[in-house]
């Protein structure tokens, strides 16, 4: 099962509601904001494990923080999300371009800046616990989380050619390999019409 596949199982419409609670957004926005964002993070962490040194990172983090056990338990997870975790995941993930990806996220999807930023530290402690399952099942080590991401990235292109291109662009804009390099007019192209 795909790192997507995964997550979007356990954020069906009981856990969008309860996100939406929880960031004070209503339902359809959330989640049309979840379904830019998963792939967003996705794309993020497959080309962040580019660096030897970061995947390495990466996979330390996964082995020994994120087994995968949220998944089991959303609900419960949603109640009371672990924001700490998710802003510390969002900062070696997105760095200095993560204020980039928040506001690329609410032009497009017409979420509020600051909700879109709860969203993602709610988010990234799943697409963690996800790479963790995937790890833990699969006994993959860096090189082995490095190529599932991008593998994942590549699966993405291809289902949504439109929207990943449109991420791509948005997540390197100059094409020097640095992730958030210039919100522009990218997403909006990608998800036009879907607000």
């Amino acid at each position: 099962m795909s790192l997507m596949d995964m997550l979007q199982q356990r954020l069906g419409g009981d856990a969008v509601n309860r996100i939406s609670k929880q960031i004070g957004a209503d339902p359809g926005t959330t989640n049309s904001t979840i379904m830019a964002a998963l792939p967003l993070l996705v794309s993020a962490m497959a080309r962040n494990t580019a660096d030897q040194g970061k995947a390495q990172s990466l996979s330390n983090a996964v082995s020994q923080d994120h087994d995968g056990s949220i998944l089991d338990d959303v609900p419960g997870y949603l109640e009371r999300p672990d924001t700490g975790a998710g802003k510390g995941i969002l900062k070696h993930v997105l760095g200095s371009r993560q204020t980039a990806a928040q506001s690329g996220l609410s032009q497009v999807t017409g979420m509020d800046q600051a909700k879109v930023g709860h969203l993602l530290t709610v988010l990234a402690p799943l697409v963690m616990g996800a790479l963790g399952k995937s790890q833990r099942e699969r006994g993959l080590d860096d090189r082995g989380l490095a190529t599932l991401l991008t593998s994942e990235q590549e699966s993405l292109k291809q289902s949504s050619p439109g929207v990943m291109g449109g991420l791509s662009r948005f997540l390197d804009q100059d094409g020097d390999g640095s992730v958030m390099d210039d919100v522009g007019g990218m997403l909006g192209k990608a998800f036009g019409g879907k607000r």
